[in-house]
């Protein structure tokens, strides 16, 4: 017994001693970012944008995939599964902290299966409807609701995404009925709404902004505090018929359980360096995106609120997962 725990603690403690070592030769091969989520959302643009900093910076590279379907399930397990040691991330946004409490019966548990690495970015949405939707404001448009109950659908890129959310949280806030009409990705929902097949949605501003100014769809309003830079013009949602409502879409990266402290506080500082450039900032302020500059640990408080926080939405609004 004795012999067993002699070695046993050499084990623990040539672990100890080569974990830093080996953050120092980290990356030493290709490293995969698994975005859960469409092609061309979001998630995908700057999981691509990050990777090619990153790429530059530690010099090797850094290679995205997207896995959308099953609301985000099927690249989550995919990474929840994948071996600990830094190879293998998951590009993650608010979908994952919500399906935490909307949707208990998953294949995995976040804040158990996955280490928090580092927030990215934060954005405010926009509600846009098709033109041909007789409603040219907000108001306008909450009066055709509450006329045409249960009769008018919004889109999401699937359940629990902010997009999801953000429409349970106007209806909840509005008083109205609109029919949740799930796809599997955003720019899946964008062309339906785009088609006039779905009549709303509420998007990330980053992606829709193009469509608006082109004309292709109508802006209702905006989900943050404020007004958009990007779309000046187009009231906040709350100032224009819902007080208090407020909605964003976040990103941040993730490693599956026990990878090594001293690699995820690299990787942490690498993201960070990334986000604090000034041509960072002013690029993605220019697309309404405003990064997050956080620790591993302030990053892990930051999720577990969050989780609160839908947790108490969800029940209180009594919202299921369709």
């Amino acid at each position: 017994m004795s012999r067993l725990w002699s070695l046993g603690f050499a084990l623990a403690l040539a672990t100890a001693v080569l974990s830093p070592v080996a953050a120092q030769d980290y990356p030493n091969r290709a490293v995969k970012i698994i975005v859960p989520f469409g092609a061309g959302g979001p998630a995908d643009n700057f999981a691509r944008i990050l990777a090619q900093h990153l790429q530059e910076t530690l010099k090797q590279p850094f290679v995205v995939e997207t896995r959308p379907g099953a609301g985000s399930f099927i690249g989550t397990s995919e990474v929840a599964k994948a071996a600990p040691d830094g190879y293998t991330l998951l590009m993650m946004s608010n979908t994952h902290t919500v399906n935490e409490t909307l949707r208990p019966n998953r294949p995995f548990n976040l804040m158990r299966d996955f280490v928090p690495v580092a927030p990215v970015n934060y954005s405010d949405l926009i509600m846009v409807v098709h033109p041909s939707v007789p409603a040219n404001n907000l108001k306008e448009f909450l009066a055709l609701l509450k006329a045409k109950k249960g009769e008018l659908n919004y889109a999401s890129s699937g359940l629990g995404t902010p997009y999801h959310m953000a429409g349970e949280l106007f209806k909840a806030m509005s008083g109205t009925d609109i029919v949740h009409v799930p796809h599997k990705a955003s720019g899946d929902a964008r062309t339906a709404v785009i088609g006039g097949h779905v009549q709303m949605m509420i998007d990330a501003i980053s992606t829709t902004a193009p469509t608006v100014q082109g004309g292709q769809l109508r802006a209702l309003g905006t989900t943050g505090k404020t007004r958009s830079d990007l779309l000046p013009d187009v009231p906040t949602i709350a100032e224009a018929g819902v007080p208090g409502y407020e909605a964003t879409i976040w990103l941040g990266l993730m490693a599956p359980a026990g990878t090594p402290q001293p690699v995820v506080d690299k990787l942490n500082a690498e993201v960070n360096k990334v986000l604090r450039r000034p041509e960072t900032k002013e690029a993605w302020g220019k697309q309404g995106v405003v990064p997050i500059i956080l620790s591993p640990t302030e990053f892990d408080k930051y999720l577990r609120g969050d989780i609160d926080k839908w947790a108490k939405l969800i029940q209180t609004a009594g919202i299921k997962a369709q």
